[in-house]
């Protein structure tokens, strides 16, 4: 009975030992006998696309990408383990969620609706819809701590990563650690960085049309082409492009599109980037957000409140609010149904099928 009580612990240990997510006993857990030898990976630039802006701290290596891939899918990252990012990122809604305001842990309501992340890398005046995070390694630390989102705090996170053997492993391969207590929140936000830089999208028709010059616009399309760039003389500016333009599809500005009334801009319910700033005339203004994938990222604006393309149309022609920053080119429209229509169908083009289904921006856990 005595021999059957020693060998028990023993046996438990060794049981435990087998499991590969979360092993608490290792101490500092010496990683120096896995190799380190990082591959650099290099984003190609689509045609028609500027150069991408990267961190020299932060250079872009395919172990640094597929643990910020995995780190994206992990819900791990929260607080009771039941979201990740890509819970509010969805490729297939062009890592947006398809809601007008975002769920975080135990169904706690956000503010606003997801952005989507294709070609997030470009974004270089700011991110999230007040730009309030400069950097995308400034950006990827706040949801993990915010109480509306994943509420969890950064030191949890980091001690539930150095007890996964798979991360110690990957993080060792990414960035060279030589122990799991190197494993911190800035070498999480790289790597999740590294991730949503690839995470780019340049295939949509538009791209194949317009940039690439491989075919021919439908005479809607291209009539829709024509007002939303206002090219035609014959035809009236649907006031487009001034803000969602260059091979983005935004000019990374932020505007008041005239959504709601108010006498005194600092009345907004969100303030916008305002709050950012505590400028007055920044009150109200939101980032312009990309169009590209707008078919797969309804609702719209920054608290979706607009379920269709076609709502949002009926917005900046008949319903812009006339307020004290109004951004000057949201003068009311006259466009006749057809010509609404006309602009819908090119915006149809911005839809990119390939960045959807694509398997490398896809959740590896599944």
């Amino acid at each position: 009975m005595q021999r059957v009580l020693i060998l028990f612990p023993v046996i438990f240990l060794i049981l435990a030992c087998k499991k590969d997510k979360m092993d608490p006993v290792c101490n500092d857990c010496d990683l120096t006998g896995i190799a380190y030898n990082p591959t650099p990976y290099s984003i190609t630039r689509p045609v028609g696309f500027g150069e991408m802006d990267i961190p020299s701290d932060n250079l872009l290596t395919e172990e640094g990408i597929e643990l910020g891939r995995f780190l994206f899918y992990d819900p791990i990252l929260s607080k009771d383990s039941t979201i990740s990012c890509g819970s509010c990122h969805l490729q297939e809604h062009g890592f947006t969620d398809a809601k007008p305001i975002s769920i975080g842990v135990n169904g706690s309501t956000g503010t606003r609706s997801a952005m989507s992340l294709f070609n997030v890398g470009y974004y270089n005046t700011g991110l999230f819809w007040d730009g309030r995070s400069s950097t995308l390694e400034k950006q990827a630390l706040e949801p993990i701590e915010n109480p509306l989102e994943m509420h969890e705090m950064w030191p949890n996170v980091e001690a539930k990563l150095q007890r996964s053997k798979t991360y110690r492993e990957m993080f060792r391969k990414a960035f060279g650690i030589s122990n799991k207590k190197e494993i911190t929140k800035e070498l999480a936000a790289k790597a999740l960085s590294q991730f949503q830089r690839t995470l780019l999208s340049y295939n949509s028709r538009y791209d194949e049309i317009f940039l690439r010059q491989e075919g021919f616009p439908t005479e809607q399309e291209l009539r829709g082409y024509d007002m939303y760039f206002n090219t035609s003389l014959d035809l009236p500016d649907a006031q487009c492009g001034h803000c969602h333009n260059g091979f983005l599809l935004t000019n990374n500005g932020y505007f008041n599109n005239g959504m709601d009334s108010v006498g005194n801009l600092m009345n907004y319910p969100d303030p916008g980037k305002g709050k950012i700033t505590g400028q007055y005339f920044d009150y109200g203004k939101f980032r312009a957000p990309s169009l590209r994938n707008i078919g797969y990222t309804a609702p719209y604006m920054h608290d979706g409140r607009f379920k269709t393309i076609a709502e949002v149309m009926d917005h900046y022609i008949d319903h812009v609010k006339n307020v004290a920053n109004l951004d000057p080119n949201l003068a009311i429209l006259n466009l006749t149904q057809s010509q609404r229509e006309d602009v819908i169908e090119f915006l149809k083009m911005l839809d990119d099928p390939s960045a959807i289904k694509n398997p490398k921006y896809s959740n590896p856990f599944k």
